[in-house]
């Protein structure tokens, strides 16, 4: 039977820590375990700014693994084309809480390869992960340019190195996304839905929801957090991959949802701010685009205003790996676009960068 359980509240690492207390999983813990965290720091931002998993959820995890005598537990991560992980070790509060409770981080960029063959497609994956005896997914529930959202199936991006990342890209998302989760299969997952953007993916939006959710079935929790950002779970190509690829069961009317301290739930959660999203991906010509290149775009584009008052655009800005080596008119973003008429060059560019160039236009 399918069980999602969820607390409420604004003290965090306490939320955590009763969620973890209450959920049972304590019994497949056993002391000398080697046990891995994956948290989303894919963005050197704090948490607080809607798009990297609170430390004090990692914190709180920490505190309940020692009651089992698993006292070193590993961070691991990697941050997105373009990010340095260090850089978001240190912006999230990753170092410093590595630095209280003694225990490592793992830059997943720097670690070595193990190739896994699944659903046609050759995968390289970290190392680090398969050295787990229990891994555990702390995602955030956010939104995404591309996909739609990303919370737990898509948070596993972050355990393949950038070359992959690239190729993930270059293949379309979705497909290989949902192959990796039939390799990589965390024990636990532990969603930060406190204040996630549910509009991009390197936050600046948040939404306030106050909310933690775990279970250990990525389809069953993707599928109901697809819902609480306004799509159908079927609308979400990685979760439709990884129904059929048989990872996990989609949310239906005989899951179980136990939420704890309800009354502390936000009376005003407006997660349908990703319609921003839709109107202004409008504008764009995208053809396997970087998520960091075409974040930077739709961010560059929400701020410029444009998206807002229509007829400014006469030609659709291009962007995406299967641009390169190809002359077109009007405006490329990235280097994948250099042989446009009008181009914003980097790998990514920033959105900073973009907007003076729409300015400029």
């Amino acid at each position: 039977m399918s069980t999602i359980n969820i607390i409420y509240g604004t003290e965090i690492l306490t939320m955590t820590y009763e969620l973890l207390c209450k959920s049972g999983i304590g019994e497949r813990l056993r002391g000398g375990m080697k046990v891995v965290i994956k948290p989303n720091l894919v963005v050197a931002k704090s948490a607080d700014e809607g798009a990297t998993t609170h430390p004090e959820i990692v914190e709180g995890i920490i505190l309940f693994l020692k009651d089992f005598g698993i006292v070193s537990p590993i961070i691991a991560e990697g941050s997105w084309l373009g990010e340095g992980t260090e850089r978001a070790f240190d912006r999230c509060g990753y170092n410093a809480l590595a630095k209280k409770y003694g225990i490592k981080l793992i830059n997943t960029k720097k670690d070595k390869v193990i190739k896994k063959n699944a659903h046609g497609l050759s995968l390289g994956i970290c190392a680090t992960f398969f050295d787990a005896d229990f891994l555990i997914n702390v995602p955030v529930l956010k939104g995404h340019c591309q996909t739609k959202i990303t919370c737990c199936l898509k948070n596993l991006k972050g355990c393949i190195p950038d070359s992959e990342k690239r190729h993930y890209h270059d293949i379309g998302l979705h497909k290989p996304i949902a192959a990796l989760n039939t390799i990589l299969k965390p024990d636990l997952h532990l969603i930060d839905g406190v204040c996630g953007d549910p509009t991009f993916e390197e936050g600046g939006n948040p939404v306030q929801s106050n909310q933690i959710i775990l279970g250990n079935d990525p389809v069953l929790l993707d599928s109901y957090c697809a819902m609480l950002l306004g799509y159908r779970p079927d609308e979400i190509g990685y979760i439709r991959c990884a129904i059929d690829y048989g990872v996990g069961n989609p949310v239906n009317a005989s899951t179980i949802i136990n939420k704890i301290n309800s009354e502390n739930k936000p009376k005003n959660n407006t997660l349908n701010q990703s319609q921003l999203v839709r109107k202004l991906a409008q504008l764009i010509d995208e053809r396997n685009a970087c998520s960091a290149c075409y974040a930077a775009l739709i961010f560059a584009l929400n701020k410029s205003g444009i998206g807002k008052l229509g007829g400014e655009i006469t030609e659709k800005i291009k962007i995406g790996q299967a641009f390169r080596g190809k002359q077109s008119t009007g405006l490329g973003v990235g280097d994948c676009t250099k042989r446009c008429e009008e181009n914003v060059s980097g790998c990514p560019p920033t959105a900073s960068k973009i907007l003076e160039k729409l300015k400029g236009l």
